[in-house]
Formats: C-alpha cells, sequence, structure tokens
C-alpha cells in the first residue's frame, strides 16, 4: 500500500503520466459518443473516473460505426 501511495504523489512523475493516459482517452470517448448521440455513454463517461478503462471499453464494444455509404 506504501507503494501505491508514493506513486498517487503528485511529485511523482507516474502521477503525470496517469493524468496524460485518462485524459487522452476520456477526449476521444467522450467525442466519439458526442457524434454519435449517446448521451448516457456521454455522461457515463464524464462522471466515472476509471484510468481510461471504462473509455477503453466503450471505444472497443459499444460505439456505434458509421456505414461507408
Amino acid at each position: 500500500m506504501d507503494v501505491i501511495t508514493q506513486i498517487l504523489n503528485y511529485n511523482h512523475p507516474v502521477f503525470y503520466v496517469l493524468i496524460a493516459w485518462s485524459f487522452s482517452w476520456k477526449g476521444v470517448a467522450l467525442w466519439h459518443a458526442a457524434r454519435n448521440h449517446q448521451k448516457a455513454w456521454f455522461i457515463v463517461i464524464l462522471l466515472v473516473n476509471t484510468i481510461g478503462v471504462l473509455e477503453i471499453i466503450y471505444l472497443s464494444f459499444f460505439k456505434k460505426y458509421k456505414s461507408i455509404n
């Protein structure tokens, strides 16, 4: 538990890497949810912070794909 506390200290570089990772995935997922008019997914992704896990799940399995026609 002490190692986790040290990593999540705001002076530790891994903390900033986790923030960048999370914001990147959140931004992409929110953009896709907004473009596809998926309001429920947009709200859940916006409010729930899972360090990118929920966003990756959404983008992998629940994102609507547009047809090329």
